[in-house]
């Protein structure tokens, strides 16, 4: 069965880093697409960042130079968050394995909270 869980959220004041981890049980990242998300409160879960199986990696504009998504070993990713303002204060869910336009794992989220 497979279980990914995230770690490394947690309170930060803006202009902070932070360094989120995705391991995943019984799962392997390796030539599979994964991806970090985030969701804030009143807000749709939106794509921070992705890596498709041929490698390449998409960010979204409001964290292009700021986060950097990568794998580690075969099963943990990792997503380094440097600048942080309020406006990336969310719950931070990995996603593996797209599959018909759908991910077929999600983690069960990190909380990530910027203060001014």
């Amino acid at each position: 069965q497979v279980q990914l869980v995230e770690s490394g959220g947690g309170p930060v004041q803006a202009g902070g880093s932070l360094k989120l981890a995705c391991v995943g049980n019984g799962y392997t990242f390796n030539g599979r697409s994964m991806a970090w998300y985030r969701q804030a409160p009143g807000k749709e879960r939106e794509e921070v960042a992705r890596i498709n199986v041929a490698g390449d990696i998409t960010y979204a504009n409001s964290v292009m130079g700021r986060f950097t998504i990568y794998q580690g070993n075969s099963n943990t990713l990792y997503l380094q968050m440097n600048s942080l303002t309020i406006e990336d204060t969310a719950m931070y869910y990995c996603a593996a394995y797209r599959k018909s336009n759908t991910w077929q794992y999600w983690g069960q989220g990190t909380q990530v909270t910027v203060s001014s």
